[in-house]
């Protein structure tokens, strides 16, 4: 049985809309948290860091305004990840959207390449089937 999905999002966010819909249209189920309503804690920021390739430089929004606003202040570079950790609590929309992930990996903002490895992997391998086959009509046409 496939982990669970987990779907973190701000319903503003162009973004976020595309990946709930593109998990829907695909049949995958998923558990929904508005972080607007419902902020991320210390802990839900660890256990997600834990799943990141590249720590909170795949979490942290350098487009948002608070980015812009502690920039001023803050040289992001030499804080500590606790200190991150603390700043992505306090100013909740440092963090990047959407967050979608299980037990085993994590995709930060909708890619509909790279959501594609949270379908079944028998769902996969029919897809690239069916794609092959496409092809390969095309090639004898």
């Amino acid at each position: 049985m496939a982990a669970m999905l987990n779907l973190y999002i701000s319903p503003s966010s162009s973004s976020c809309r595309r990946a709930e819909k593109w998990l829907n249209d695909h049949g995958i189920r998923f558990d929904k948290r508005d972080i607007s309503k419902h902020p991320l804690n210390v802990d839900d920021l660890k256990q997600i860091l834990r799943l990141s390739e590249n720590g909170t430089e795949d979490l942290i929004s350098t487009r948002c305004h608070s980015y812009k606003r502690l920039k001023r202040k803050l040289d992001f570079d030499n804080l500590r990840i606790s200190q991150l950790i603390d700043l992505m609590v306090e100013y909740p929309d440092l963090i990047r959207r959407p967050l979608i992930f299980n037990n085993q990996q994590l995709q930060v903002g909708f890619s509909e390449e790279r959501i594609r490895s949270f379908l079944p992997k028998e769902t996969r391998k029919a897809m690239l089937n069916d794609l092959l086959d496409r092809a390969n009509e095309n090639i004898t046409a």
